[in-house]
């Protein structure tokens, strides 16, 4: 059954299904949480890798092992249904914005440290938040502008702009945040018209063939130890794709998507043991900030989407969730 998508994934380095209206839903589980949050896990640990490959691999040859996992996984998982693409310009512009944020995460990566550029990323709902009031005419009540307001405010606080600290490759995670959620408004222009399975396969070729064909440019020989980080990280990005496949199978994606925010944990816990990173004071309230303002909005989107299924109109639908 066809529908608007009213939720999707909030970061770079996962694109799970978007919750539909008019599908019906099934409640979220200790199981199905623990297997986001496993991947999301896995996420943060081949992004480790990914960091380490970027002091000597191009980021693009970073990026194109990724989708090559990417791609690998959603074409043997899902079928021929992955095929049918009714929407072809929509979802060639979709690709070029998922390919756009993965290529700005890595860049970033390769010159911040790996829990800011995370959490910068995932500031990506707030942006598709904004976006939606702007592009798609959304009405927002307070609440999540109150929180739209207060991930931004984490955002400055965790850049820190015009300071001592601030380094212009913060701009790479942020551009990956913005062209994430443009991914997102385009998900929901192309609504039901196709099924999920076929947005993410069309997302991995579009990037796949495009870096694939440009590869004669960035191509670089890997050293076998920068091969293996390759085979680990795209082993981990292929497990988590998995994980979130078989989550997102089982639960409902609105109520599944703010435990995303566990990979900012992982991510600080990991640029600890791996990298010696430890935050300041103002670097943690800015992530703090962030991942709250994040799982809030993601939270609204759950309970508007279930009030939604209940057959209530969105204007209507829009003041419950307010209150």
């Amino acid at each position: 059954m066809s529908g608007r998508p009213v939720a999707a994934w909030p970061g770079p380095d996962g694109e799970a299904p978007p919750v539909l209206v008019g599908v019906t839903p099934a409640a979220a589980s200790g199981l199905t949480i623990l297997m986001v949050v496993g991947a999301v896990g896995l996420f943060a640990l081949a992004d480790v890798f990914a960091k380490l490959l970027t002091h000597d691999t191009p980021p693009a040859q970073v990026v194109w092992v990724r989708y090559v996992a990417l791609g690998l996984v959603v074409a043997a998982d899902r079928g021929r249904a992955a095929w049918r693409v009714r929407r072809p310009l929509l979802q060639g512009l979709r690709g070029l914005a998922v390919l756009a944020s993965g290529g700005l995460f890595i860049l970033g990566l390769g010159h911040l440290p790996l829990p800011e550029a995370t959490a910068v990323s995932f500031v990506t709902p707030t942006f598709a938040t904004l976006m939606a009031i702007l592009l798609l005419r959304e009405a927002v009540a307070r609440r999540r502008w109150t929180a739209l307001l207060v991930g931004l405010v984490g955002i400055l606080i965790l850049l820190r702009p015009g300071g001592a600290l601030f380094s212009p490759a913060a701009l790479f995670p942020l551009g990956s945040a913005f062209f994430g959620a443009t991914a997102i408004i385009l998900t929901r222009r192309i609504g039901g018209e196709d099924a999920p399975a076929a947005t993410l396969l069309c997302s991995a070729l579009v990037g796949f063939v495009l870096l694939s064909a440009t590869a004669p440019l960035w191509f670089a020989p890997m050293a076998p130890v920068a091969l293996a980080a390759a085979a680990a990280m795209g082993l981990c990005y292929a497990v988590g794709q998995l994980l979130l496949i078989a989550a997102y199978g089982r639960g409902e994606a609105s109520l599944l998507a703010p435990f995303s925010y566990a990979q900012v944990i992982f991510a600080a816990l990991l640029g600890g043991l791996v990298f010696g990173w430890t935050p300041d004071g103002p670097a943690a309230l800015g992530m703090g900030l962030v991942v709250s303002s994040g799982v809030y909005i993601l939270h609204r989107e759950g309970v508007l989407a279930r009030l939604r299924f209940k057959g209530m109109s969105v204007r209507r639908a829009r003041r419950r969730a307010a209150q």
